[in-house]
């Protein structure tokens, strides 16, 4: 499927700030790293990737509103678009010489989800959705979501909470609850990733808590596109705004939820 002008902007964006990330990939040792929470490292990487993503939407769609990581709210003259940036979604793989990272671009049109990219670079997979329009992976193939109904046959991927962020305990009771149903579990270190994969159907679902918009806006349309249900663990379409999501096709997330809320 040929892309659009808006997908286009996009897919330019992220390459190019992905070629920087390749760059830096390739001399991960040699890094400037910061520490900017326990267990949360952003890299030199990070601001040069924001930079090139900034800079390129910014002359493709002036006036348009950011959300990005590392610089947070930029308010533009369009009040009714808002591009929601990660630049490096799994940073910590990165920093490891783990290639499994991505760059997350989502687009708001008054307040709604309308587009969203996941590229990792590393792989050179492009995994595109527009609302109404589908998810593709570079440009090229349909993805849907798994067909799997049963627990018991479905891989389910997560978040485990690390060093310094809340909520460990829970997470135990939670894990504990899911491994018992299903047939494997997985933790790759990228929310936007994991998206990307539940919409490829190479995953059959999806759970994680206190996440940020721009680890997940991207993936949310991805996954709805490719034909899978997102909510928040609570089954209430508030995971962007909560932080706490659940997805995968309507079988899978609507088995999980019970398990999630006990």
């Amino acid at each position: 499927m040929a892309a659009s002008a808006l997908m286009n902007v996009m897919m330019a964006a992220a390459r190019k700030a992905g070629r920087s990330l390749a760059r830096d990939f390739g001399e991960v040792e040699q890094l400037q790293v910061s520490v900017k929470g326990p267990g949360n490292f952003v890299s030199a990487a990070d601001h040069r990737a924001e930079e090139i993503i900034f800079n390129e939407l910014s002359k493709a769609r002036p006036g348009y509103s950011f959300l990005m990581e590392e610089r947070g709210l930029i308010e533009g003259v369009d009040k009714t678009h808002r591009w929601i940036v990660d630049p490096l979604d799994g940073t910590t793989n990165f920093l490891h010489g783990i290639p499994h990272f991505a760059i997350s671009i989502g687009l708001e049109r008054e307040g709604v989800l309308v587009a969203g990219l996941v590229y990792n670079p590393a792989t050179d997979e492009v995994f595109a959705a527009e609302k109404g329009k589908g998810a593709f992976l570079n440009d090229r193939r349909r993805l849907r979501v798994a067909a799997r109904k049963s627990l018991g046959d479905a891989v389910v991927v997560t978040g485990i909470p690390h060093r310094g962020r809340p909520g460990h305990p829970h997470f135990i009771t939670e894990l504990q609850s899911v491994m018992m149903e299903v047939a494997g579990l997985r933790r790759s270190g990228s929310a936007a990733l994991d998206l990307a994969y539940v919409a490829a159907g190479r995953y059959d679902g999806y759970w994680e808590r206190a996440l940020k918009p721009w680890d997940l806006a991207a993936g949310i349309v991805l996954v709805r596109e490719a034909g899978g249900l997102v909510t928040d663990i609570n089954g209430a379409d508030t995971a962007l705004e909560s932080g706490n999501i659940l997805a995968g096709n309507s079988a899978i997330t609507k088995a999980l939820q019970p398990l999630l809320a006990r």
